[in-house]
């Protein structure tokens, strides 16, 4: 026998030190499963003085299955969508249930990326909002693998969405903006197929209908803050521009004020008001102090991660949407009379 090798530590060889059977040490390893507290305190204690460490690759192959989820997502520079890992890792860890984290950003390598989540025989997915095309999507559901989608539309049978109160988001923003006295109203949204802006504009839009109001509208391929800053010069281009701006994310709002600021040398909140939507870190810095809509970015990963193990009991279950409630968070940006 080769001396350079290292002995691997096996189950077995917990079960002998432990004096426990094999089956129980699986069982211990195995969340959910059914153990008796001295017998896991026993293979704890022995694992730990053995260093044994649990093989998943085997494991999953020798059960057809895993406790890996995918987590699939788009545009590592939006900070919500970076907000929402944390939580979603640490929903699936309660669960007994590990991340496997893949970007979609990169289309030609998007496919390879979803063919390597299938070989782990993973036990779920998870989508973020700009990830990836629905087309790719049925390659999951056809194969019975769970799929829970975040702050998409409810365009694929089979899929779980979870999903923030878009609408009322965009209706909480109007309410706001006309009760400091805004008159000329627009909304700046990520992209005109974007589910999300769309559904704040909608909402938006509609409680301006309500009250005779009509708003300009921008949507820019451009993502985050230099969409901003592009949206915002597009809309004072041509006549007076707007005194009041309803943006669908805070770094699109981000942009639009350091525009509005820097290049136009217009005050905020004193000359145009600016809403975004997510709270974001950088909204509460005080180089911003921005007046937002916030989304509960632990509650839509709790969600997803359930929606993922209630799927995986009952495949053919119905899901029932329920959106997440927003917040208006009340900053410098807005003059909201009391």
């Amino acid at each position: 026998m080769d001396t350079s090798e290292k002995n691997v530590i096996t189950s077995l060889d917990v079960a002998r030190h432990a004096g426990v059977s094999r089956s129980a040490v699986s069982r211990t390893f195995t969340p959910g499963a059914s153990v008796a507290p001295a017998t896991r305190e026993k293979v704890l204690a022995s694992a730990k003085a053995l260093g044994y460490q649990v093989n998943m690759i085997a494991r999953t192959m020798n059960k057809g299955s895993s406790n890996f989820v995918g987590v699939v997502t788009a545009g590592f520079d939006s900070a919500f969508r970076a907000s929402l890992l944390s939580p979603i890792a640490h929903s699936l860890s309660r669960r007994g249930l590990m991340p496997l984290l893949m970007n979609a950003d990169d289309p030609a390598q998007l496919e390879q990326s979803l063919h390597a989540l299938l070989s782990y025989q993973i036990a779920g997915v998870i989508l973020t909002s700009a990830s990836p095309p629905l087309s790719v999507v049925q390659h999951y559901l056809d194969r019975q693998i769970p799929v829970a989608m975040i702050n998409r539309g409810h365009e694929l049978a089979g899929a779980e969405v979870v999903g923030s109160d878009n609408r009322a988001g965009g209706r909480m923003a109007a309410d706001a903006l006309l009760k400091g006295g805004a008159r000329r109203l627009a909304f700046v949204g990520q992209g005109a197929h974007n589910f999300s802006s769309r559904e704040r504009w909608l909402g938006f839009s509609q409680r301006l209908a309500e009250v005779g109001v009509e708003a300009q509208t921008v949507f820019n391929e451009t993502p985050g803050y230099q969409g901003g800053m592009q949206a915002l010069l597009a809309l004072f281009s041509q006549g007076e521009g707007p005194d009041a701006i309803f943006c669908a994310t805070d770094m699109l709002a981000l942009g639009v004020m350091d525009a509005l600021r820097f290049t136009l040398h217009l005050q905020v909140p004193q000359q145009v008001q600016v809403i975004g939507f997510d709270d974001i870190a950088q909204a509460a810095q005080l180089a911003y102090d921005l007046t937002t809509v916030r989304q509960d970015s632990v509650q839509l990963a709790q969600r997803a991660v359930g929606a993922i193990v209630a799927r995986g009991e009952n495949f053919m279950r119905v899901a029932e949407f329920e959106p997440v409630p927003v917040t208006l968070i009340e900053r410098g940006t807005t003059k909201i009379q009391k």
